[in-house]
């Protein structure tokens, strides 16, 4: 049903797949749709509370942080999350691991912002991949062009004799890529998740570029949601499951290629979304809670600064008193009075000096609100 491995024709012949176009039916057993149910269940309630949130960009950022961290992980980074706020706060340059998980979150905003002037389209696609693979590892392997030469996947020292995979030659990608757009825009017999996943895995087969493909084709997964109205911001980070269940991950993937049977994958992205769905919305609950509370606290204040810089907090949780004074526009002395107004109302914390010399100041609760436990790091 998705394609087979053969062997291509002429001199120096090897055997790759060749993907068949999307189906546009596809029969699937009782106990995925029961696990499609649920996974529908917990994403239209995200949706809601994407809907209800005043400010959505108070859960945007570290979702988005949370997903770029899992989805570079699982290519191999060790970014962490208190690594990104670092560079944040403190404004040094960004090592190789936390520069793609920035790339990560760039390329999404830059696509969402896109999205009402372009479709979802090769030629979008192509301009994401472009600013996900600029200035990181890969930026020398014609990022935003689709490749001209054969890709394989596996170990660093494999051959295309000895690859896990050969996707398909080259001269196929026009016609493939040119039915996956046409099906990401379709309205074909089945339900939006079940199309998601059909897009990701054809993505993955096809492996339009020479590099960056597993990044893209996850930022692809909640990009297309978007982009058909299901979800109203960035609020799902799926990643976080996918890495966590890595092995299983690729196996899935694997399997549809080998043996034409998508269950594996299917099963395995609807738990994803049921899992990480009813994870975003009690994670978005205990943010709100933060943040009226440390509103409350900032209100004792009495200074509208102190107000501004609670809503810095939930952009940058790790702070210094030239951020604040950047961003507030505020002297020296008024800066390091408002972190310490919030500090002695247990909003923030000291922290460690920096390299530069920089006090830093981290909301601790919120920081353990958004991040995993590996991701919080030592203050």
């Amino acid at each position: 049903m998705f394609g087979e491995a053969r062997r291509t024709l002429g001199r120096g012949a090897y055997v790759a797949y060749f993907p068949r176009p999307i189906p546009r039916r596809l029969e699937l057993p009782g106990s995925t749709i029961r696990q499609l149910a649920d996974a529908e269940a917990s994403l239209g309630r995200l949706a809601g509370v994407g809907q209800i949130v005043p400010n959505p960009e108070l859960l945007i950022r570290p979702y988005l942080l949370r997903e770029a961290l899992s989805s570079t992980r699982i290519e191999g980074t060790r970014a962490t999350m208190a690594e990104v706020f670092e560079v944040d706060a403190v404004g040094e340059q960004a090592n190789a691991d936390v520069e793609e998980v920035l790339n990560y979150v760039a390329a999404l905003n830059w696509g969402l912002a896109e999205l009402g002037a372009l479709p979802l389209s090769t030629r979008l696609i192509r301009e994401i991949h472009a600013r996900l693979m600029a200035g990181v590892r890969g930026r020398d392997r014609t990022p935003g062009e689709f490749r001209t030469s054969q890709n394989w996947i596996g170990a660093a020292n494999s051959t295309i004799e000895t690859a896990d995979f050969v996707p398909p030659p080259p001269e196929e990608l026009a016609a493939l890529m040119t039915d996956w757009e046409r099906f990401a825009n379709e309205e074909p017999e089945m339900p939006l998740l079940i199309q998601d996943a059909l897009l990701h895995v054809q993505f993955e087969t096809i492996h339009p570029f020479l590099d960056g493909n597993g990044r893209l084709g996850r930022l692809l997964l909640v990009f297309f949601l978007i982009a058909r109205r299901r979800l109203s911001a960035p609020l799902l980070y799926l990643s976080a499951y996918l890495e966590r269940e890595r092995s299983r991950y690729f196996e899935a993937l694997h399997a549809v290629q080998a043996t034409g049977d998508p269950v594996p994958w299917m099963e395995l992205f609807l738990t994803a979304v049921d899992v990480e769905a009813r994870d975003a919305v009690r994670r978005a609950a205990r943010i709100l809670e933060l943040q009226t509370r440390y509103r409350d606290a900032a209100a004792t204040m009495a200074t509208a600064n102190s107000l501004a810089l609670v809503e810095l907090l939930f952009e940058h949780p790790v702070v210094t008193t030239r951020l604040v004074e950047d961003r507030l526009g505020v002297s020296r002395p008024t800066a390091l009075r408002l972190l310490r107004g919030l500090e002695g109302r247990g909003v923030l914390t000291e922290g460690e000096v920096g390299v530069r010399g920089q006090r830093r100041y981290v909301a601790r609760e919120l920081m353990a609100a958004v991040a995993d436990e590996r991701e919080g790091g030592e203050w």
